[in-house]
């Protein structure tokens, strides 16, 4: 829902923090396409960053980013790409959540799974009709539950678990939030 962008912001850049340069980190390993090795700042990757702005993106670029300059970003990638601001309050929260670890994809998919249409992972108007007829609550529980099966399947599960399901629990806290204002 449009008026949960500055709320879902807010919350993302808390739960992604700052910079990093994470061997371990998948998204860290790209790099960023210029031979750069790769580093990540408020969630961004510098392999993400330097494709979205078309530059370099070595490790100073990073550090200098600031939560500002990555709103965009996060707006059009992900918010956008998901149709948040068309799904019910408190589900955009959670879908869009996933939608920054996962990809818009594997976002979509999981809605549309419990949503019981098909689940092609792109969010359209069969998807949001049946989210919009079903109880919210009851979509963000269920969503809960699939994204905590879908990280605990992951194979960096032991070493970023722990963060993942805090993150998944305290996304879900949000989202129910906004759905009782």
């Amino acid at each position: 829902m449009k008026k949960n962008w500055n709320d879902f912001f807010d919350m993302l850049i808390g739960h992604e923090g700052g910079f990093t340069d994470d061997v371990h980190d998948g998204g860290n390993k790209k790099g960023d396409g210029h031979g750069n090795e790769g580093s990540t700042m408020w969630g961004v990757t510098a392999w993400n960053w330097a494709h979205y702005t078309g530059k370099p993106a070595p490790k100073d670029v990073m550090k200098a980013l600031k939560k500002e300059d990555v709103e965009e970003f996060y707006k059009k990638r992900y918010w956008d790409a998901v149709s948040a601001d068309l799904l019910p309050s408190g589900i955009c929260v959670s879908v869009c959540d996933l939608c920054v670890n996962a990809g818009p994809k594997q976002a979509a998919k999981l809605l549309q799974r419990i949503a019981g249409v098909t689940a092609d992972g792109s969010i359209g108007p069969m998807t949001l009709k049946a989210v919009h007829d079903m109880d919210v609550k009851d979509v963000l529980h269920k969503y809960y539950d699939s994204r905590e099966h879908f990280y605990r399947n992951l194979k960096d599960y032991d070493r970023y678990g722990k963060g993942w399901s805090r993150r998944n629990k305290e996304t879900l806290e949000k989202a129910l939030e906004l759905v009782n204002e």
